[in-house]
């Protein structure tokens, strides 16, 4: 590991022009500090997918070179700090890097593992948590109380900002991962059981064709109904005071529920047209001009909020 340092910046150079002949030279000359065995080490790996140097990510996990040797990368080796390749691609937020992963062998079902590092997360969890921390979505939603008191026009807000040209290469990112990740439905239902709306909502519309093919909406709409009748049933056998802690947190949860089925039903009804017109729109789309056409679109599938809507103006971009 002390070698690659050694050349850390040299190759940081050459894979920020991704120049396969260049690498190639540099290995050529370094290959004791590229390579542990008959692999190319994950921390050159690691640097490749950083620096998204495509060309050279296919270079080395091919192998095919015969100046390579045999040597190649491995698409599935887990790094001192326990992390895959696609838990890294999954935080640059490249679709051709991933599509490059996978296409060589990359498993989307690989889940990090070890003292420094938050265990269990899967490459698609890494996506869309980095996606929630994206500055329109804090700016306006984080700090927003409206979700906890039952207020739908947060629904829609997230939608719009969701919809806007700077997600697209998120959405794209988690659209991928999500097409190769096992039981994507149950983690869906995860986010919604613990009252995250904007990861269920942001894997819902980057997903929501996969969740179609699977029947997932309905499953998910179905788990969301038992869960608001279970409450109900709960509260009704229960002698708990109006004002009470246990009270509060109950109705709290229940309006949490009725949000994700609120967001489900939108999604449900105009998802795949909401997807085409992000797949299709421009990156100089003005903020102005994506909330008129997805406000167009919501109210076309009889989804779209009633009275004033979301104030484009009171959303903060920059």
């Amino acid at each position: 590991m002390l070698k690659f340092y050694d050349i850390f910046g040299h190759l940081a150079n050459v894979l920020r022009k991704d120049s396969v002949s260049d690498f190639l030279n540099l290995f050529k000359k370094y290959r004791g500090h590229l390579v542990a065995g008959y692999v190319v080490t994950p921390q050159t790996l690691d640097l490749i997918i950083t620096e998204n140097a495509l060309r050279c990510a296919k270079f080395v996990l091919e192998g095919k070179e015969p100046k390579l040797r045999g040597m190649c990368a491995n698409p599935n080796y887990m790094t001192s700090l326990g992390y895959f390749p696609l838990h890294r691609t999954a935080q640059t937020f490249s679709a051709d890097m991933v599509k490059i992963l996978l296409r060589h062998g990359a498993l989307a079902n690989l889940r990090t593992s070890g003292e420094r590092i938050i265990e269990g997360l899967l490459p698609l969890h890494v996506a869309i948590e980095d996606t929630c921390q994206h500055k329109y979505l804090e700016d306006n939603l984080l700090a927003d109380e409206s979700y906890r008191k039952g207020y739908v026009e947060y629904i829609y807000k997230l939608i719009h900002l969701l919809c806007l040209p700077e997600m697209k290469i998120f959405l794209d990112t988690i659209r991928l991962l999500a097409a190769h990740t096992d039981n994507v439905a149950a983690e869906l239902w995860n986010y919604i059981e613990h009252g995250k709306i904007v990861p269920a909502a942001i894997l819902l519309l980057a997903a929501q064709r996969r969740f179609r093919k699977l029947n997932g909406f309905d499953t998910i709409k179905n788990r969301i109904d038992d869960s608001i009748l279970s409450m109900i049933r709960e509260g009704c056998g229960l002698q708990i005071g109006k004002y009470t802690k246990a009270a509060k947190q109950r109705k709290e949860k229940e309006l949490r529920f009725y949000n994700a089925l609120f967001l489900v039903r939108i999604l449900l009804k105009s998802g795949e047209a909401l997807d085409a017109y992000i797949q299709t729109h421009s990156e100089a789309s003005s903020h102005q001009e994506v909330h008129g056409k997805v406000s167009a679109i919501l109210q076309n599938y009889d989804v779209g909020p009633l009275g004033k809507g979301i104030c484009v103006e009171e959303l903060k971009w920059l």
